[in-house]
């Protein structure tokens, strides 16, 4: 399924993880997250990150929720920042981008990978 497809509004996110066990070979990011309606509850799987930038806003008594989260398009500043920071040698490397707008905080979260996977906990 295209991330693009899903229902990312008011889902909650419980825990957000990066995964650096195996440096520069599979950097991960993970996020635990609640759907809302009692949808069930899911981990998002970020593979193969090369790039993340989150600003984060703290001490508002209040659940993390999604205001919208989407794949960008491949003409995004940040993608384009990225290829060229590396000056050629990660052309042949085919990355997205991914946006999380989050409600409670006024938050953002974007993230340059490989591929995103999703699954029910």
């Amino acid at each position: 399924m295209n991330f693009n497809d899903y229902r990312w509004h008011d889902a909650v996110i419980k825990n957000i993880n990066i995964n650096r066990d195996n440096p520069g070979v599979n950097d991960s990011i993970l996020f635990d997250i609640d759907w809302p309606d009692d949808e069930g509850k899911i981990t998002l799987f970020f593979e193969e990150v090369y790039w993340a930038e989150m600003r984060l806003n703290f001490g508002i008594v209040a659940e993390e929720t999604i205001l919208d989260s989407f794949e960008m398009d491949n003409n995004n500043q940040e993608l384009a920042n990225f290829y060229s920071q590396w000056k050629g040698a990660m052309n042949d490397v085919k990355l997205k981008t991914y946006k999380i707008e989050l409600n409670s905080t006024g938050s953002e979260i974007k993230i340059i990978a490989k591929s995103f996977k999703i699954s029910k906990l």
